[in-house]
């Protein structure tokens, strides 16, 4: 290891709504559209953890 990697920037793994595209590649863009489907099963995941609970809640109170 070189005492100048640590100077080299890191590639941002992270994806921000809206960035610029173009300057991506194939595997780059694999791997974001990979990390923003798991991102959208655990949203999925909560939303409807949360909407039971609320379910539970509203039947609880009728």
């Amino acid at each position: 290891m070189s005492l100048y990697d640590e100077d080299q920037p890191k590639k941002k793994t992270e994806h921000e709504i809206g960035s610029d595209l173009s300057l991506l590649s194939v595997d780059e863009l694999n791997a974001r559209i990979a990390l923003l489907t798991e991102e959208i099963a655990r949203l999925e995941a909560e939303r409807n953890r949360k909407s039971a609970s609320r379910s539970a809640a509203e039947s609880l109170f009728r």
